[in-house]
């Protein structure tokens, strides 16, 4: 059973590295205005959701008066999932 557990956790490691290769590589190619127009509002949305969370994140080491220990991979992650879905909902939305 733990070995099930870590081969499930390992792909989900993997998955995550890939969405964030994905999303880097989704940036940087070049395409018709359609294409440029859901990558733009993909990364605002997206954007919009990482500082929410940072700002979440520093409210919350104020009140509790610690330090703010964020995790740079979990939070690449949680970029890159966001990225990754609002990139299919605006290509589904404005087809691609």
């Amino acid at each position: 059973m733990v070995n099930v557990i870590l081969i499930l956790f390992g792909i989900f490691l993997l998955t995550l590295i890939l969405l964030d290769i994905l999303m880097i590589v989704s940036l940087f190619r070049t395409g018709d205005e359609r294409r440029q127009l859901i990558v733009w509002k993909a990364s605002t949305f997206t954007l919009l959701i990482v500082v929410g969370s940072l700002v979440i994140d520093v409210v919350e080491s104020i009140v509790r008066m610690d330090a703010m220990m964020v995790n740079p991979f979990i939070k690449l992650s949680v970029t890159a999932m966001v990225y990754f879905l609002t990139l299919l909902y605006y290509k589904k939305r404005y087809g691609d």
